[in-house]
């Protein structure tokens, strides 16, 4: 058994959120941690810089065979990285791809998953990535999906929505531990405590309602204005945008919904994220 506990989510489901309230778990800090300094306790799997030890080529010069072969490597460097457990936001899905898998099961100590009402990722993700909601809706039902490369990252497999949650959750195993976004939002209090419990940090419960409040949407939106983040695209205002959900029942067109619960029913269901009437 591993000691990495992977933070998995589709883009835009909450696993930014996830990682501020652990650091100000984790350190139990008096006052709100700095957003910018998330990387002090969380990994994410598709930094290039695990990478360059093995082969010195740029991201973007790595195909998909290269990435297959060094992968299991640089996942290896980051559970070498602490002696303790390890966090690692991962985008990607619980599938192989060139032949080998995405995600290390030897290396793995645990799952947190976050899943989110894909009606309001579209929103998100459009805002995110500068794009229509009609080419965001298209790209989440498009099976094989990977973000591109750049300078920092490699290609995050994302898949599409639906195969990325039932990739990760359709095995339930003490291991495994689900948690939806409208949750964290609507009673932060049990579902955060639940989260804390998965990975092993028995808080008071003055410490644990600090680290909610620490890493609320008010509070990070507001380091945000005042200092920036590192994880804003140059095409958003801001990455902390708006923190609701259901904001798609006002923004998402009948026949737009439509095309979201044609394609990703099935797991929808699964999440009571179907509205009445559909």
């Amino acid at each position: 058994m591993g000691n990495i506990v992977w933070l998995a989510s589709y883009p835009k489901s909450g696993n930014t959120w996830l990682r501020a309230f652990l650091l100000n778990l984790v350190t139990n800090s008096q006052e709100p941690v700095d957003i910018n300094k998330l990387a002090a306790l969380t990994h994410g799997d598709s930094q290039a810089s695990w990478f360059a030890p093995f082969d010195a080529r740029p991201a973007t010069a790595l195909s998909s065979e290269d990435l297959a072969r060094l992968r299991p490597k640089a996942q290896a460097r980051i559970a070498e990285s602490s002696p303790d457990s390890v966090f690692v936001k991962t985008h990607s899905a619980l599938v192989e791809v060139a032949g080998a898998p995405m995600i290390s099961q030897s290396l793995t100590a645990g799952v947190i998953y976050i899943v989110r009402n894909p009606l309001d990722v579209v929103l998100s993700y459009a805002d995110h990535l500068g794009q229509p909601a009609d080419t965001i809706i298209s790209l989440m039902a498009e099976s094989g999906f990977e973000s591109p490369a750049n300078e920092h990252n490699v290609p995050e497999h994302h898949s599409d929505w639906s195969s990325h949650v039932k990739s990760w959750t359709q095995t339930p195993h003490a291991a495994l531990h689900v948690v939806r976004y409208e949750d964290m939002a609507s009673k932060p209090a049990p579902t955060f405590a639940g989260i804390a419990r998965f990975v092993g940090i028995d808080a008071p419960r003055e410490r644990l309602l600090r680290a909610v409040r620490f890493s609320s949407f008010k509070v990070l939106r507001a380091q945000e204005k005042k200092d920036g983040f590192v994880e804003r695209t140059p095409v958003q205002k801001k990455f902390f945008r708006a923190g609701k959900s259901g904001a798609w029942r006002k923004q998402l067109s009948a026949g737009q919904v439509r095309r979201v619960l044609d394609t990703h029913c099935e797991q929808m269901e699964r999440f009571d994220y179907v509205p009445q009437g559909y």
